[in-house]
C-alpha cells in the first residue's frame, strides 16, 4: 500500500533527523539555531506520520 511506504519513508527521515540532532548536541561547536531547526523538522515529520496513521473518518 502506498501509504505504508510513505510512513516508512517518513519514519526513516525522522530517525535520521534524530541522529543529526544527537550529533549536533555532542558537537563542541553546538549551534542552537541549527538544533532548533532540526527539531522543528522532526516534529513536523512526527505530526505527518501520526496524521497518516490515523484511521480515515467513517472507515
Amino acid at each position: 500500500m502506498a501509504i505504508d511506504a510513505r510512513i516508512r519513508e517518513l519514519k526513516a527521515r525522522h530517525s535520521e533527523l534524530d541522529a543529526r540532532i544527537r550529533n549536533e548536541v555532542r558537537s563542541p561547536a553546538t549551534d542552537s539555531t541549527r538544533i532548533a531547526e532540526l527539531k522543528r523538522k522532526k516534529l513536523k515529520l512526527k505530526e505527518t506520520i501520526e496524521g497518516l496513521e490515523q484511521p480515515a473518518p467513517g472507515g
